[in-house]
């Protein structure tokens, strides 16, 4: 079994909630004024961080898999009329962009952490 770290796992399970409802809100309140990518690579960077704090061991093309997957179901839900939001691929290109850029920032400080 994988170790979690309660503390971040709670940071991480308030900071999902927060991003899919803010993605998934009609007419979501601006919290910052920058681009949509630069809130998407926000909120996933964030969420990478917090997932790699939470599992500490856990592997990090499953968390990469894992987030990218999120972002991507981000999307399709934004498809549906009603919410009257956009669906847009290049949203979910910045996630996994600033995901795997994360990942690699975290597997490099491992390595030098090894050495």
């Amino acid at each position: 079994m994988t170790e979690v770290r309660v503390p971040w796992f709670f940071a991480l399970i308030v900071a999902t909630l927060f991003a899919v409802g803010m993605a998934l809100m009609p007419h979501p309140v601006p919290i910052v004024e920058v681009g949509d990518k630069w809130q998407h690579m926000a909120a996933f960077g964030t969420l990478t961080l917090l997932s790699v704090l939470a599992f500490p061991r856990g592997s990090l093309l499953r968390i990469g898999e894992r987030l990218s997957f999120l972002g991507a179901m981000i999307e399709v839900l934004q498809s549906i009329p009603s919410l009257h939001r956009d669906c847009d691929i290049m949203d979910w290109v910045a996630d996994t962009t600033i995901i795997v850029a994360v990942l690699i920032v975290v597997r490099l400080g491992r390595g030098a952490r090894r050495r």
